[in-house]
């Protein structure tokens, strides 16, 4: 086998030079949803490949596919972008219709907004409300991110904005800056692939809702640890994955 690539936190998975090299990967399959213009492209290929690329045409959604290892485990991770029409001013038909199939097909989801934009803040409410209709069991994992955190000079919405939603959902919070900081980026992906291989594991078991506290005084460096600690308390407990 060819020595491993690091990419941040996660390895790109090698190529098998022999059938009795491979193990079949898990399938985990992703969808990054929020309204235009918030960084989904930004985001996801940041991760995949460390660039950060600023500008989009707006997309019809692609479909990203790669090989990668997380935490020692071969995953086939697919990740979903999606259209970014979706403002709170829009229909809940039109919604519906736009991104239901993304969401049966997914088993884990990003919602992003930008701090820069309050309509898109108020279209992650409606966004999670479809996607515990469509999946009502409540175990799809669902993480809220507020991106271009770079952005100060332009906020509309504060983090106690963010945090108090993401309450209020049972989900967990992380502000980020996709063009500034790869590793906040990789630790969101890494940790929705955690919880949906979870899952897979798991089988019919509940998962039990994950929700960083508010802070007294939330700042960025409070919540970052605070996810960190979210993080390293997983990969501590004893593993289930088979």
């Amino acid at each position: 086998m060819r020595p491993l690539t690091m990419s941040g936190h996660f390895l790109l998975a090698p190529i098998p030079e022999s059938s009795s090299d491979y193990l079949l990967p898990k399938d985990i399959k992703l969808a990054v949803l929020g309204a235009g213009r918030v960084g989904k492209s930004a985001m996801i290929v940041r991760f995949l490949t460390k660039r950060f690329i600023g500008d989009y045409e707006p997309n019809t959604g692609k479909l990203y596919s790669r090989l990668v290892y997380v935490e020692g485990d071969q995953l086939s991770l697919q990740i979903q972008d999606t259209p970014g029409g979706v403002q709170a001013r829009d229909s809940l038909s039109q919604m519906v219709d736009s991104l239901s199939k993304c969401v049966q097909w997914a088993e884990g989801f990003l919602l992003v907004y930008s701090i820069t934009d309050y309509e898109s803040y108020q279209s992650i409410r409606p966004l999670y409300q479809h996607i515990r209709k469509v999946h009502p069991d409540g175990k799809a994992p669902v993480i809220i991110v507020g991106n271009k955190g770079d952005l100060l000079h332009a906020r509309q919405v504060q983090t106690h904005q963010g945090l108090q939603l993401a309450n209020e959902l049972g989900s967990l919070f992380l502000e980020i800056s996709t063009s500034e900081n790869y590793e906040d980026v990789c630790d969101v992906f890494q940790h929705l692939c955690k919880e949906v291989s979870k899952l897979h594991s798991l089988g019919g078991e509940r998962r039990r809702a994950s929700i960083i506290p508010r802070p007294r005084s939330p700042n960025m460096q409070d919540l970052k640890r605070r996810f960190r600690q979210a993080l390293s308390s997983k990969a501590k407990a004893p593993s289930t994955l088979g």
